[in-house]
């Protein structure tokens, strides 16, 4: 008998098979798992009517098109949370679920760098408040150790190249997702096919590619307008959006690696990799569901839109008194 036969005779058999059928995951289900799996579930179920509830409050409250652009961004969290939910239900189903999710994510992104110009007023209320001055753009994650780099004037086409870094990677992200599913379906892309011959190999780096073009142009433009927009919570409410990014694209590759190396151990019927998965699908709903309690409490509420000038608060202070006065006058 050789090393090989040994080794697999001690490993249970489910080790090396696919991630386990619902049915199963229910079956093996003991008291302390039937109360954590209702408790998931009804953390994203109460994400996602927590949702729904702020996008009628949003609907109604604030103007286009700002409000659909809130819809998404605060969809983000819910989101993730209930495709967790369904990943942690149906282990088989983590490749679609995972898909959707990263997907959604990266519209939310685009969302950000439009909401962040919206809020300026709109793009030509943005360049006309902005036409003096330059932006800087050594900023993470491209270009923070680079300060040699000049500052940009602020133009119409710089802020196209803006927008066009955010929204290649709503795009891009969203055709890779749909042909890596074909290519799963097809026994093609295995995220444990780490050989220089897979397609995981070659697609992962690329969308980490795009992943960092897209998120450069949404740090240059908030860290040159967040003591603009501070009175809206820009701060806070860009902090949310950072921490999405980083506990659905960074915490889950750790525990995917440390799946795929063995540090998180077959606990039958879950595989290393499935359980591994298992465990970032759980943690991501108790997370994304306090995310969204957070971002509950920073977009569910009316404020003045910023004005697009600094001079335009004292220049319609000064229409209200002059139109004040001759009423005055004739009321006397």
């Amino acid at each position: 008998m050789d090393m090989e036969e040994i080794l697999n005779s001690t490993i249970h058999p489910t080790c090396l098979e696919e991630p386990p059928l619902a049915i199963d995951v229910i079956k093996q289900l003991d008291v302390f798992g039937v109360a954590l799996y209702s408790m998931l579930t009804l953390m994203s179920t109460l994400s996602l009517l927590l949702y729904l509830e702020e996008c009628v409050f949003i609907y109604r409250k604030v103007t286009s098109p700002k409000k659909t652009t809130i819809m998404w961004v605060n969809g983000a969290a819910p989101v993730i949370a209930t495709m967790a939910c369904f990943g942690m239900w149906i282990p088989r189903a983590t490749m679609f679920t995972d898909m959707t999710s990263n997907s959604y994510f990266a519209v939310v992104v685009y969302k950000i760098l439009v909401l962040m110009i919206e809020e300026s007023g709109g793009s030509e209320a943005f360049l006309k408040s902005n036409a003096q001055k330059t932006f800087k753009i050594n900023v993470g994650p491209c270009c923070c150790c680079c300060p040699c780099l000049p500052r940009v004037p602020v133009t119409r086409r710089m802020l196209f190249l803006l927008k066009l870094g955010a929204l290649q990677y709503a795009i891009l992200k969203t055709v890779i997702s749909i042909v890596s599913i074909i290519l799963w379906t097809n026994g093609n892309f295995d995220l444990s096919d780490l050989e220089i011959t897979g397609t995981t190999i070659w697609i992962n780096p690329f969308i980490g590619v795009l992943t960092i073009i897209s998120l450069w142009p949404v740090a240059i433009m908030f860290m040159n307008i967040c003591n603009t927009l501070r009175s809206i919570r820009i701060i806070p409410k860009y902090a949310m959006y950072q921490l999405v990014l980083v506990l659905s694209q960074l915490q889950t590759a750790i525990i995917n690696i440390l799946a795929l190396d063995g540090t998180i151990a077959c606990s039958p019927p879950f595989s290393s990799t499935a359980r591994g998965t298992m465990l970032s699908q759980q943690l991501m709903i108790v997370e994304m569901f306090i995310i969204t309690l957070v971002t509950r409490a920073l977009y569910r509420r009316t404020y003045d839109p910023h004005p697009s000038d600094p001079h335009e608060t004292d220049n319609n202070q000064n229409t209200k008194i002059s139109l004040q006065a001759p009423q005055e006058e004739h009321a006397a």
